[in-house]
């Protein structure tokens, strides 16, 4: 696959997963009555967890958007991301009194960051790899 259509893919995925993430965040950042149902009443989550989660989804966004951004920094970024994806994918399973199909979509919603982290890794590789990235060795003394 061409440089340039792995960006191109891991942008798209980026985009995509990040809006999805701000999405779930908005509602948490200034806990809303909806949000303070469906996740405190609903699921149990103390109402001060709610806008910590949101704050800490923002701050995982930003930092896979940033281009270049210590590999370590992203590493995190998108383990706190999926870390809360699975999180609430057992928390509604967990916690809803019957089976709602609809349910199903919060999985769906890890495909896009899935693709977004396989991608940088490529993008990272193809860096590391091009002939560009490699230090040249110090010329000899001249005697």
């Amino acid at each position: 696959m061409k440089p340039k259509t792995i960006n191109i893919l891991y942008w798209t995925f980026t985009v995509l997963f990040s809006l999805l993430m701000l999405f779930a965040s908005v509602g948490g950042l200034q806990p809303t009555p909806d949000t303070i149902k469906v996740m405190h009443d609903g699921m149990g989550f103390p109402v001060y967890f709610i806008q910590f989660i949101s704050i800490a989804k923002v701050l995982g966004v930003i930092a896979i958007l940033i281009p270049n951004l210590r590999k370590g920094v992203k590493e995190w970024a998108y383990a706190g991301l999926f870390f809360d994806l699975s999180g609430a994918v057992y928390s509604c399973f967990a916690s809803a009194p019957k089976f709602d199909p609809l349910m199903l979509t919060l999985i769906l919603w890890i495909v896009p960051g899935i693709l977004s982290y396989y991608y940088w890794k490529k993008i990272s590789h193809l860096r590391l790899s091009s002939p560009h990235s490699r230090t040249q060795p110090a010329p000899a003394p001249a005697l």
